[in-house]
Protein backbone atom coordinates (compact mmCIF):
# COMPACT_ATOMS: atom_id res chain seq x y z
CA UNK A 1 0.00 0.00 0.00
CA UNK A 2 2.63 2.48 -0.90
CA UNK A 3 0.67 5.58 -2.15
CA UNK A 4 -1.79 5.44 1.11
CA UNK A 5 -1.08 8.22 3.40
CA UNK A 6 -1.91 6.67 6.37
CA UNK A 7 -0.60 8.32 9.57
CA UNK A 8 0.50 11.17 7.83
CA UNK A 9 -0.90 14.95 9.15
CA UNK A 10 -0.31 18.46 8.52
CA UNK A 11 -1.32 21.46 10.27
CA UNK A 12 -4.98 20.81 11.05
CA UNK A 13 -5.97 17.06 9.51
CA UNK A 14 -4.90 13.47 10.23
CA UNK A 15 -4.31 11.27 7.71
CA UNK A 16 -5.67 7.59 8.17
CA UNK A 17 -7.19 4.65 6.23
CA UNK A 18 -10.94 4.73 5.46
CA UNK A 19 -13.25 1.89 8.32
CA UNK A 20 -15.95 0.72 7.31
CA UNK A 21 -17.45 2.35 10.42
CA UNK A 22 -17.36 5.86 8.49
CA UNK A 23 -19.73 4.34 6.25
CA UNK A 24 -22.11 6.82 8.14
CA UNK A 25 -20.45 9.67 8.36
CA UNK A 26 -19.58 9.39 4.63
CA UNK A 27 -23.39 9.15 3.84
CA UNK A 28 -23.92 12.82 3.78
CA UNK A 29 -21.74 13.30 0.70
CA UNK A 30 -24.19 11.30 -1.20
CA UNK A 31 -26.85 12.45 0.03
CA UNK A 32 -25.71 16.38 -0.71
CA UNK A 33 -27.19 17.52 -4.51
CA UNK A 34 -23.85 19.42 -4.21
CA UNK A 35 -21.55 16.78 -3.87
CA UNK A 36 -22.24 15.76 -7.74
CA UNK A 37 -23.32 19.34 -9.49
CA UNK A 38 -19.91 18.90 -11.19
CA UNK A 39 -19.75 15.04 -11.97
CA UNK A 40 -22.19 12.49 -13.02
CA UNK A 41 -25.08 12.18 -10.48
CA UNK A 42 -25.12 8.87 -8.84
CA UNK A 43 -27.76 6.26 -10.47
CA UNK A 44 -28.46 4.54 -7.01
CA UNK A 45 -29.97 5.58 -3.74
CA UNK A 46 -26.96 7.48 -1.63
CA UNK A 47 -26.67 3.85 0.65
CA UNK A 48 -26.13 2.00 -2.55
CA UNK A 49 -23.83 4.51 -3.71
CA UNK A 50 -21.82 4.92 -0.63
CA UNK A 51 -21.10 0.86 -0.12
CA UNK A 52 -20.33 1.02 -3.76
CA UNK A 53 -17.61 4.05 -3.14
CA UNK A 54 -16.40 1.90 0.00
CA UNK A 55 -16.14 -0.94 -2.07
CA UNK A 56 -14.13 0.19 -4.61
CA UNK A 57 -11.32 1.88 -2.00
CA UNK A 58 -11.08 -1.05 0.28
CA UNK A 59 -10.28 -3.10 -3.48
CA UNK A 60 -7.78 -0.27 -4.65
CA UNK A 61 -6.07 -0.81 -0.82
CA UNK A 62 -5.75 -4.73 -1.54
CA UNK A 63 -4.47 -4.11 -5.33
CA UNK A 64 -1.93 -1.78 -3.86
CA UNK A 65 -3.43 1.08 -6.49
CA UNK A 66 -3.41 3.88 -3.62
CA UNK A 67 -6.97 4.61 -2.39
CA UNK A 68 -8.49 7.45 -0.46
CA UNK A 69 -7.57 8.38 3.21
CA UNK A 70 -9.51 9.42 5.85
CA UNK A 71 -8.96 13.38 6.85
CA UNK A 72 -9.91 13.89 10.28
CA UNK A 73 -10.06 16.73 12.01
CA UNK A 74 -7.68 17.33 14.38
CA UNK A 75 -9.60 20.19 16.45
CA UNK A 76 -12.73 18.16 16.40
CA UNK A 77 -11.83 14.31 15.98
CA UNK A 78 -14.72 14.11 12.75
CA UNK A 79 -14.00 12.80 9.45
CA UNK A 80 -14.40 15.77 6.80
CA UNK A 81 -13.32 14.38 4.03
CA UNK A 82 -11.24 12.02 2.17
CA UNK A 83 -8.06 12.69 0.26
CA UNK A 84 -5.30 10.63 -1.55
CA UNK A 85 -3.25 9.02 -4.61
CA UNK A 86 -4.88 7.00 -7.18
CA UNK A 87 -3.80 4.87 -10.25
CA UNK A 88 -5.54 5.95 -12.59
CA UNK A 89 -5.68 5.26 -16.15
CA UNK A 90 -6.39 8.94 -18.51
CA UNK A 91 -6.49 8.07 -22.27
CA UNK A 92 -5.16 4.57 -21.77
CA UNK A 93 -2.21 5.90 -20.03
CA UNK A 94 -1.13 5.34 -16.19
CA UNK A 95 -1.37 8.08 -13.78
CA UNK A 96 -0.81 9.08 -10.63
CA UNK A 97 -3.61 10.74 -9.39
CA UNK A 98 -4.28 13.69 -6.43
CA UNK A 99 -8.13 13.14 -5.46
CA UNK A 100 -9.99 14.94 -2.76
CA UNK A 101 -13.66 15.40 -1.89
CA UNK A 102 -14.90 16.71 1.32
CA UNK A 103 -18.13 16.81 2.87
CA UNK A 104 -20.14 19.71 3.19
CA UNK A 105 -19.27 21.17 6.48
CA UNK A 106 -15.92 20.73 5.43
CA UNK A 107 -15.91 22.84 2.21
CA UNK A 108 -14.64 26.10 1.44
CA UNK A 109 -12.24 26.10 4.45
CA UNK A 110 -9.08 25.81 2.77
CA UNK A 111 -9.09 21.63 3.88
CA UNK A 112 -8.81 20.21 -0.09
CA UNK A 113 -5.99 22.39 -0.51
CA UNK A 114 -4.38 21.57 2.50
CA UNK A 115 -4.56 17.93 1.66
CA UNK A 116 -3.88 18.18 -1.88
CA UNK A 117 -0.52 19.85 -0.67
CA UNK A 118 0.04 16.93 1.42
CA UNK A 119 -0.63 14.33 -1.04
CA UNK A 120 1.92 16.52 -3.74
CA UNK A 121 4.83 16.05 -1.09
CA UNK A 122 4.41 12.14 -0.22
CA UNK A 123 4.06 11.78 -4.14
CA UNK A 124 7.20 13.52 -4.96
CA UNK A 125 9.09 13.04 -1.70
CA UNK A 126 8.94 8.98 -2.28
CA UNK A 127 9.67 9.51 -5.56
CA UNK A 128 6.29 7.94 -6.86
CA UNK A 129 5.75 9.48 -10.13
CA UNK A 130 7.72 12.16 -12.56
CA UNK A 131 4.09 13.86 -12.29
CA UNK A 132 0.81 14.50 -10.95
CA UNK A 133 -2.58 15.24 -12.08
CA UNK A 134 -6.06 16.00 -10.64
CA UNK A 135 -8.95 15.20 -12.97
CA UNK A 136 -11.24 17.88 -12.48
CA UNK A 137 -14.58 18.69 -14.21
CA UNK A 138 -14.44 21.83 -16.64
CA UNK A 139 -17.14 23.28 -14.33
CA UNK A 140 -15.62 22.82 -11.25
CA UNK A 141 -13.92 25.90 -10.46
CA UNK A 142 -13.85 25.64 -6.54
CA UNK A 143 -11.63 22.05 -7.29
CA UNK A 144 -9.63 23.74 -10.29
CA UNK A 145 -8.13 26.88 -7.49
CA UNK A 146 -7.23 23.85 -4.96
CA UNK A 147 -5.04 22.47 -8.34
CA UNK A 148 -3.77 25.62 -8.91
CA UNK A 149 -2.96 26.93 -5.30
CA UNK A 150 -1.02 23.20 -5.23
CA UNK A 151 0.76 24.41 -8.29
CA UNK A 152 -0.76 22.56 -10.87
CA UNK A 153 -1.53 23.86 -14.69
CA UNK A 154 -3.64 22.65 -17.30
CA UNK A 155 -2.41 19.88 -19.29
CA UNK A 156 -4.63 18.66 -21.83
CA UNK A 157 -9.09 18.78 -21.89
CA UNK A 158 -10.18 15.29 -22.72
CA UNK A 159 -12.91 12.60 -21.54
CA UNK A 160 -13.18 10.64 -18.24
CA UNK A 161 -15.99 8.45 -17.16
CA UNK A 162 -18.28 10.39 -19.79
CA UNK A 163 -17.75 14.10 -18.21
CA UNK A 164 -15.64 16.37 -19.98
CA UNK A 165 -12.57 17.27 -17.55
CA UNK A 166 -9.35 18.91 -17.24
CA UNK A 167 -6.15 17.28 -16.81
CA UNK A 168 -4.17 19.81 -14.06
CA UNK A 169 -0.43 18.42 -13.73
CA UNK A 170 2.68 19.17 -11.58
CA UNK A 171 6.05 17.68 -12.54
CA UNK A 172 7.78 16.75 -10.17
CA UNK A 173 11.00 19.24 -11.23
CA UNK A 174 8.72 22.26 -10.96
CA UNK A 175 7.52 20.89 -7.33
CA UNK A 176 11.26 20.75 -6.49
CA UNK A 177 11.96 24.52 -7.65
CA UNK A 178 8.92 25.43 -5.43
CA UNK A 179 9.89 23.90 -2.20
CA UNK A 180 12.50 25.63 -0.14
Amino acid sequence: MKYLLDGQETERLYFRRIRQHDFGQWLVFFQDEASFQHWTPPANPPESECTNWYAKQFARYDDDRGGMNALIEKNSGLLIGHAGLLVQTVDDLPELEIAYSLLPAGRNKGYATEAAKKCRDVGFENKYADSLISIISLTNAPSAGVATKNGMTISKQTRYNSVAVNIFRITREYWKALTP
